[in-house]
């Protein structure tokens, strides 16, 4: 038996199951505006690293920096889906920066817990590298992308430059209409 969209929408709107399916996206929606709950692709105390690292790119200060945006969010939901062919290449590229970190302050047990400062000799020592490249891109990224993918939380990126998120934007009065008197 054919059953035709209007039959089924008419049919189906007396079904229990719109309020199963109401549950379900509000359920979606509340995970997908937590992502903290849950990292994808990176481990907790890598996460912590790669923040520390993208916090040097994007500081906070008179303004919110890449923690307070999320990159790392962005950054680990990138790595889930449209760059998971770059996960090898943060992996070693972390293994290097871990290697320099250690060369660097051998005293030192992670990124995350040196100062401001030697955070700062870090970056400066591995701004060369190509992991640096893709991490630099991966945080501006971050930072100012569509908060749909993970990062940009509360548009702090966009605030920033005085970007408004508008549906439809209009011309100014007169930009296309001659002068009428």
């Amino acid at each position: 038996m054919q059953v035709s969209r209007r039959q089924w929408l008419f049919g189906s709107a007396t079904l229990p199951a719109w309020a199963d399916i109401a549950a379900a996206q509000q359920h979606a929606h509340e995970a997908a505006g937590s992502p903290k709950a849950r990292l994808e692709v990176l481990d907790a105390a890598v996460a912590g690293e790669i923040e520390a690292l993208t916090s040097q790119i994007i500081p906070s200060g008179d303004s919110p920096g890449a923690r307070e945006a999320g990159v790392i969010w962005f950054i680990d939901r990138a790595l889930a889906t449209f760059e998971a062919e770059k996960r090898e290449a943060y992996r070693e590229g972390m293994e290097e920066v871990q290697h320099k970190r250690r060369e660097m302050f051998p005293d030192s047990t992670a990124i995350a817990a040196l100062t401001s400062e030697q955070q700062a000799a870090l970056i400066h020592a591995i701004e060369t590298t190509p992991f640096f490249e893709l991490l630099r891109t991966h945080t501006v990224l971050g930072f100012l992308g569509s908060p749909s993918y993970g990062g940009n939380q509360g548009q702090v990126g966009w605030k920033h430059i005085g970007f408004e998120s508008r549906m439809a934007w209009k011309p100014p009065f007169g930009y296309y209409d001659g002068q009428s008197e």
